[in-house]
């Protein structure tokens, strides 16, 4: 008879011991998006269209603003600031998504072409068939992925000129507050009932 595998249930990690989620801002998104050189430079060496960077940053700018009006008095003052902190929050998370997405792919390209470009290789001998076809499909995929990483960069920019211009403060990634630690006289209480279920 076949014995039935144990099911094991997954306990849930108490929030406290959980590793800390990396905070997104927007200066992270731009040490890991490309820059407007690069942008540039991406565009001349594979026949792309270019981002208008700045077109993007000051219609998204534009729209949130529209949006901000829209809500008349339906919201007030802290509710719309919340909504906004929202809002731009998305913004900055897409541009990072994208962002991190651009740099794998930057890196496969490069790894699939100093591959291709190995010195071991002999140089009368043709590579294997395909190979450096996926090596330019791979470079120009990764230049793609950092022209959209950029335009979401600029979007991400507008989103957050808008908070600052509706609510004239600084956007801010947001932060769940942290738990409050237990008190001495409660970790004293804990350690000294401890003692009391000592094995014997």
């Amino acid at each position: 008879m076949t014995k039935k595998p144990t099911q094991t249930t997954a306990k849930a990690t108490p929030l406290r011991s959980r590793p800390d989620r990396p905070t997104i801002t927007f200066e992270l998104v731009a040490r890991l998006a490309p820059h407007q050189g690069l942008a540039d430079n991406l565009v001349r060496t594979f026949g792309l269209e270019p981002v208008d960077y700045d077109g993007i940053r000051d219609a998204t700018k534009e729209h949130i603003a529209e949006a901000a009006k829209a809500f008349g008095t339906a919201l007030n003052e802290k509710a719309l600031q919340i909504h906004l902190q929202r809002i731009a929050g998305a913004f900055v998370s897409s541009a990072f998504g994208a962002a991190q997405f651009y740099g794998t792919k930057k890196s496969a390209a490069l790894e699939l072409t100093s591959r291709l470009l190995n010195d071991d290789r002999d140089e009368d001998r043709d590579g294997p068939a395909g190979f450096e076809s996926k090596a330019e499909r791979a470079r120009l995929f990764a230049a793609e992925m950092a022209l959209q990483s950029f335009a979401l960069m600029a979007a991400a920019e507008g989103a957050i000129a808008a908070y600052a211009d509706i609510t004239g403060d600084d956007w801010k990634p947001y932060e769940a507050p942290v738990a409050p630690a237990a008190s001495v006289a409660r970790k004293s209480a804990a350690v000294e009932i401890a003692a009391f279920e000592m094995a014997a």
